[in-house]
């Protein structure tokens, strides 16, 4: 069973949300919390596997409150406003339900979060969250966090990182993306592997990243970017 908590200032809202997880076979109803304090009052004290958050809070919003939780924690956004859905996930949430929030859409977020859950047998604390690459001699620790995107250049690919650093190192793109948590990586041409999470915008099959590289979409790897789009189009 998936423990969940639900979070929402509205009482409507959160009562339908514990209805939808009350009548969910694989979910169990472990609290409802009226607003953020409640809801870390309640976390300090109980662990659960699945939360979902309202956003649009008083004193403390749902988004402010996921930033304190620890990494990797699986959330499940519940707001009535779209314009929250680009942030929602540069914080790696399961997926983004805006209210007026039916049991069908309900039940294909938490199909994603089953899949994410039963997917991971180590808790949280011991994910990994980095790995290392042999470059120029040296093994170089590398947090999938830091990646902008990847480049295929001959027989070297070259990560690009924040803080405009690279490290290039002897492999190939097939080998590499096989290796990557498929949830924040994507092969979308022959040379370019993407961080997910770092898009920016998408134009005329341009892939935007935040540092203002334009990264081209090629047509072997169209359909799959395609699907990922309309996943997290509202």
């Amino acid at each position: 069973m998936i423990k969940c908590l639900a979070v929402d200032d509205e009482p409507y809202a959160l009562k339908q949300i514990a209805s939808y997880i009350e009548k969910t076979p694989f979910l169990e109803l472990s609290g409802e919390c009226r607003n953020a304090f409640e809801a870390m009052d309640f976390l300090s004290k109980e662990k659960v596997d699945l939360i979902f958050m309202d956003i649009n809070m008083p004193e403390m919003s749902g988004m402010e409150l996921v930033k304190t939780l620890p990494e990797g924690s699986n959330i499940i956004f519940t707001t009535a406003y779209s314009e929250y859905a680009a942030e929602s996930y540069k914080v790696n949430t399961i997926d983004y339900l805006l209210k007026p929030i039916t049991y069908e859409n309900f039940l294909k977020s938490v199909n994603k979060a089953k899949k994410r859950i039963e997917g991971s047998e180590k808790p949280t604390d011991d994910v990994q969250d980095h790995f290392f690459v042999r470059s120029e001699g040296k093994f170089v620790k590398i947090f999938y966090k830091d990646i902008l995107y990847i480049e295929s250049k001959n027989e070297y690919v070259v990560f690009y990182l924040k803080d405009k650093k690279e490290v290039s190192a002897l492999m190939s793109l097939k080998s590499l993306i096989s290796s990557l948590p498929k949830e924040y990586f994507m092969r979308v041409h022959r040379s370019y592997i993407v961080n997910l999470t770092k898009i920016n915008l998408v134009e005329r099959n341009r892939i935007i990243i935040d540092n203002n590289t334009r990264i081209p979409v090629g047509d072997q790897y169209k359909d799959d970017f395609k699907k990922f789009l309309d996943n997290l189009t509202i």
